[in-house]
């Protein structure tokens, strides 16, 4: 399964107003694994970016003044898009703007839908969080992202960490590595063969290190008066109904 986690800036808010695109980043999953291939433009928007815009992710015209028109990187972005799922987040902005771009152009392109699955994180963090703050900054804090370079909003390095939250969303690393199941994009149970572990090797303690556990056991129960549950443990003393050997 090839997915492009995607994400954009932008002059202003709305394509109604003739805002347009200025930064587009994507980055390449295959099988749930980024694969460190992704695609990234700045682009001269031909217009000036609005003030407000300006303040969240700090890309000035001046800055854009050199950069590619949209038209020259069109035909690159729908190939690297192409057959791929876009991850991203509040997909109706990001691809109402991309539709808005491929409209302009002389040649008929059509529209994003055409070329990709869209799936939107945004939809499905609210699904499963209902009632709670769901934007990338919040969902970062939540399942513990780094998102600590994000002073401002930037395409490629939003798409990098939506990627590792949307990892962590529909599996996370817990279940990567150690469940016999694998979930889908919307939290589906895909089947997998089951893996066969190595039996865990036993070390056992050497009569030294068991007299020095004692003392130290010694230690604590002194410095507890006498409330060390380890060393109740060893002397099989029953705690709160059950027994040492049923814990």
């Amino acid at each position: 399964m090839r997915q492009i986690v995607l994400d954009t800036e932008t002059t202003g808010l709305s394509t109604a107003d003739d805002h347009r695109i200025i930064e587009i980043g994507c980055v390449e999953m295959v099988n749930r694994k980024l694969t460190n291939k992704h695609f990234h433009y700045y682009i001269c928007p031909e217009r000036k970016v609005d003030e407000g815009a300006m303040e969240v992710h700090g890309i000035t015209d001046e800055f854009l003044l050199d950069k590619p028109k949209f038209a020259e990187v069109a035909d690159e972005f729908l190939e690297f898009v192409k057959g791929a799922e876009l991850v991203i987040h509040n997909a109706p902005f990001d691809i109402g703007f991309l539709d808005y771009e491929l409209s302009l152009l002389d040649t008929n392109k059509g529209k994003v839908v055409d070329n990709c699955k869209i799936l939107d994180t945004l939809v499905l963090a609210r699904e499963m969080h209902p009632g709670q703050k769901n934007n990338l900054n919040a969902l970062c804090k939540r399942y513990a992202v780094n998102n600590s370079q994000r002073e401002l909003h930037g395409a490629l390095l939003d798409a990098e960490i939506l990627a590792d939250v949307y990892l962590m969303m529909t599996g996370g690393q817990a279940d990567l590595l150690f469940s016999s199941e694998e979930k889908g994009p919307r939290g589906e149970v895909i089947p997998r063969e089951q893996k066969v572990r190595p039996e865990l090797k036993v070390v056992r303690p050497h009569d030294h290190e068991l007299v020095l556990h004692k003392q130290q056991l010694e230690l604590l129960d002194k410095a507890s008066g006498g409330e060390c549950l380890w060393k109740k443990l060893d002397q099989g003393i029953v705690i709160e109904g059950e027994s040492a050997n049923e814990t």
